[in-house]
């Protein structure tokens, strides 16, 4: 090997790149634990309607750790995604000692029964609101489904004057609807030519010309109006039995 002039040149190649490679690993740790580098601001961007900007501060501060360049952005995003209405965050780092931080928050849709909120995108999350929402309620896992459903279901209900102000999937994945002024709806089950669609549309064009018509709905919370019939409807009012 010593009078071989090819194998000690690849061997002192070999050499040379392992102690480069050391010393730039030796480089990086000093440079990662140096206290030349610290991180001295963070920027909050976006507007905030439900977050405060202290809570977000702090929420980062606690996920910081190490100067900056050591700081795991990672673990500052995971830290500010654990308040309750941020739904997504960007971190980055601005040099020299600042990191940026976005925030998207939670708008909420509707109440997911007695807990939590589901937003717009059909997500849920757990948070407190105390503004007037109406309340979804379904199989786990059904959040989307239901919101999609609740958009709909109000473009059909609006030549009546008002959106649902309760939609339920059962666990047979029948829907029931109960509509601001307190009637009950039962939809029953999605079926190729019987969609629920279809069976709340012919409803609301018949409305007019039936329950619209009925002068005193004193107890208009107790009626139930049945669409699970193929070309109409019933009307159950507790209050008439007996």
């Amino acid at each position: 090997m010593w009078d071989n002039p090819r194998l000690l040149n690849a061997a002192a190649s070999l050499l040379a790149g392992v102690a480069a490679a050391i010393l730039l690993f030796l480089a990086l740790q000093l440079l990662l634990r140096s206290p030349l580098f610290p991180l001295r601001e963070i920027t909050v961007l976006g507007r905030l309607a439900h977050t405060g900007r202290e809570d977000v501060e702090r929420a980062a501060r606690h996920g910081v750790s190490g100067n900056f360049f050591a700081t795991d952005l990672a673990a500052v995003r995971e830290a500010l995604e654990d308040l309750p209405w941020v739904r997504r965050v960007q971190v980055r780092r601005v040099w020299p000692d600042r990191l940026e931080v976005a925030l998207e928050e939670h708008t909420a849709l509707a109440r997911w029964g007695d807990a939590g909120l589901v937003n717009t995108h059909g997500e849920r999350f757990a948070a407190q609101s105390a503004e007037k929402l109406p309340v979804f309620a379904g199989p786990a896992g059904a959040e989307g489904e239901v919101a999609r459903r609740y958009r709909r279901f109000t473009e059909l209900l609006a030549p009546l004057g008002g959106a649902p102000e309760r939609v339920i999937q059962t666990q047979r994945l029948a829907w029931q609807l109960r509509l601001a002024g307190g009637l009950n709806l039962e939809l029953g089950r999605d079926s190729a030519d019987q969609p629920v669609e279809r069976r709340l549309a012919r409803f609301v064009a018949a409305y007019p010309q039936t329950l619209a018509r009925i002068q005193r709905r004193p107890h208009l919370e107790s009626w139930t109006v049945d669409l699970r019939y193929p070309n109409g409807f019933a009307l159950r009012i507790p209050e008439l039995k007996g």
